[in-house]
């Protein structure tokens, strides 16, 4: 065996020309056999001159039929049905020839070059020698390169999904991959097989990986149960099995699979529960006919949101941001995947600029503004209060008076769960932010420009509502901790995790931004919308799931280091503060916060006073008046400590 595989590496490749006499010399011996099996091998009726006769035609015919249908032009050890059918075909058209030739020299009562039943014999011997030694030599091939060092490969779904992947794996991976076995949930599959490979219940996982020595599993089957994947994912990772994902159909290479598009699992893929999906026709419905700003719209909530909302079509979807490479990158995409037109508005400029913010709501008008423009990153907010409160408070503030002024239906805050009982500068600014929208609403006196109140026919006062939605860690997000992860285990580590107890909630972006337009269009005003997060994920396990998925061993391939909380940064966040209470709604995703209310001329007061002292730079006076406005920030790991044990803590009647 080992000689034939030394022959068949260092040989990879026959010539065509090889091929081509070996086809003719099958073809030439077929007939030559035909004769004297037809006369059961009794030479005396069997003349020299005859078979020359018979010879000459086979070779004649079959040299023009094998180059017609190019029968020596395929890889004979990678031969599959179509290039089999082939020589079958070249043969069966030199026998129907021959047939022909016959029945012209009968019809001219002139003798038959050859017998018909030898034409017969001929064709089923031709036929089952060309194809049987392609075959061989495929089987041998195949025997040859099978050998320890072979990367035994499970498959997970044995539909037309499963069966595809493993003839691409055999046609187009260069024999890296051997599969072993299938393994399927559905009773009617477990038992049968797939070109000689067997296929194992679920409970047979265990058994399937200690026998083959599995190294790899690849999920063809995409439309299972959660729970189910993360189970056989987390046995994988324990028994060192790397795990890997085919795309769905609709992303294959012109309908082709193609071995390259294997990728390995993502870990927003492995949540601890079933991802959001919504695509409700009420909110289709709402967004379709109108006006949408999105501020913030480069970033990852706020392209995202683009995304969901192009998809509908609205009259005009306004994008605004600072960032110019960002905004131009998904004009771009925006237009190659969804053709939007002169439907799609881009806008640069900075939320807290008053002038600029003036001349987009003037320009635009919109009718529903998604604010999703904001600083997030927290240590480097901490280090910079002043321009976290320019930022996420004064453009907020900018945002909503303009809404307000310019009549828009519906304003969205994009809210985050730090704002609940905050450490860390962020968290207060957004809480400050919230506060702000929250008393907006519910102010009693009218606002003092007109343009901001709509004339209904039965003449009540429409005004603008204002809502908040809060919610926890988004994954992938830019700059959070999985694209961090992945640069760390990319270089080879070490993974930096900042506390080994550290919990965070988690969900994906596009079921996120899912729930901020769920939210925006049952919003009546002035309520603060909380999502259903799931259950919250240890960090540590995150980190030592995400190397284990890239193939490595946390602690052994890749280092683990702790490096300390971050100025601001708590062990676990939370949704709501001891003093709010919970509303459900009619979606079970998506609950009500019963916040306090704030009187809004105390709110505006000290917010103007907050963002005075940023416009000044004053970093230590901002952040005390942060705490003055927000009772429940108490810093933690941070500068701001020594200000807790110093100021007198007020009542929220301060500002109620």
């Amino acid at each position: 065996m080992k000689h034939l595989r030394k022959f068949l590496l260092k040989n990879r490749i026959a010539p065509k020309w090889a091929v081509f006499g070996l086809d003719m010399l099958i073809a030439c011996f077929a007939i030559v056999y035909a004769n004297y099996l037809r006369f059961n091998f009794d030479f005396q009726f069997i003349t020299l001159n005859d078979l020359i006769d018979d010879l000459v035609i086979v070779i004649v015919t079959n040299s023009i039929l094998f180059y017609i249908f190019k029968t020596f032009h395929g890889i004979i050890r990678f031969s599959g049905f179509q290039e089999a059918f082939r020589s079958i075909a070249a043969i069966f058209y030199s026998f129907f020839i021959m047939i022909v030739m016959n029945v012209i020299l009968s019809s001219l009562q002139l003798p038959q070059f050859t017998p018909i039943s030898v034409l017969f014999i001929y064709f089923f011997i031709a036929s089952f020698l060309l194809f049987g030694y392609r075959l061989l030599v495929k089987h041998l091939y195949s025997i040859s390169i099978n050998n320890e060092e072979d990367t035994h490969v499970v498959i997970y779904g044995a539909g037309q999904n499963g069966s595809l992947l493993k003839k691409t794996i055999e046609q187009t991976s260069n024999n890296r991959y051997k599969i072993v076995a299938f393994i399927d949930d559905e009773e009617d599959l477990i038992g049968k097989t797939i070109d000689t490979v067997k296929i194992y219940p679920v409970s047979h996982l265990q058994m399937t990986f200690k026998n083959w020595q599995i190294k790899t599993l690849f999920f063809a089957k995409q439309d299972f149960d959660l729970d189910e994947k993360n189970k056989i994912v987390d046995y994988c990772l324990e028994s060192n099995v790397k795990v890997m994902n085919i795309p769905p159909m609709k992303e294959w290479i012109q309908g082709h699979l193609n071995v390259n598009q294997l990728k390995e699992v993502k870990i927003e893929e492995l949540l601890g529960r079933k991802q959001i999906s919504l695509r409700n026709e009420h909110v289709i419905n709402h967004l379709r006919d109108k006006k949408i700003l999105i501020t913030g719209a480069a970033g990852s909530i706020g392209s995202e949101l683009a995304r969901q909302i192009a998809s509908v079509y609205p009259s005009s979807l306004i994008l605004c941001d600072q960032t110019e490479t960002g905004l131009y990158e998904l004009e771009y995409e925006l237009q190659q995947k969804y053709s939007i037109g002169n439907a799609l508005k881009v806008y640069l400029g900075d939320v807290k600029d008053k002038c600029s913010m003036q001349n987009l709501f003037s320009n635009y008008s919109p009718e529903v503004v998604f604010h999703a423009a904001a600083y997030k990153h927290v240590p480097m907010m901490e280090n910079h209060p002043s321009e976290a409160i320019r930022n996420n408070v004064l453009g907020t503030k900018t945002v909503a008076d303009f809404a307000e002024q310019f009549g828009v239906d519906t304003m969205v805050l994009v809210s985050t769960d730090k704002a609940i009982n905050p450490t860390n500068v962020m968290g207060a600014s957004k809480r400050i932010a919230e506060m702000y929208c929250q008393a907006l609403q519910n102010r009693s006196e009218l606002p003092i420009w007109d343009s901001g109140i709509v004339k209904m026919g039965n003449h009540q006062l429409k005004r603008t509502k204002f809502i908040t939605t809060r919610f926890g860690n988004v994954l992938g997000s830019n700059g959070s901790v999985i694209p961090r992860f992945q640069e760390q285990i990319t270089n080879g580590g070490p993974v930096t995790v900042t506390h080994p107890d550290i919990i965070r909630y988690f969900m994906t972006i596009p079921e996120a931004c899912s729930l901020v337009l769920e939210a925006g269009t049952m919003g009546k005003g002035g309520e603060v919308f909380l999502f259903d997060m799931g259950e919250p994920i240890r960090i540590l396990d995150l980190a030592k799931k995400m190397i284990r998925l890239a193939g490595l061993t946390p602690g052994k391939d890749i280092e683990l280091r702790f490096t300390g909380l971050r100025p601001g940064e708590k062990l676990f966040e939370e949704l709501l503060n001891k003093e709010e209470e919970v509303i459900p709604t009619h979606n079970k995703k998506i609950l009500i916060a019963k916040v306090i209310e704030f009187e809004f001329s105390k709110v505006s007061e000290s917010i103007n006073m907050l963002i005075s002292l940023a416009n000044q730079n004053q970093d230590e006076d901002v952040v005390k008046q942060m705490k003055f406005i927000v009772p429940e920030f108490i810093s933690n790991n941070s500068i701001y400590e020594s200000i807790d044990a110093q100021m007198f803590k007020p009542l929220y009647s301060a500002i109620r």
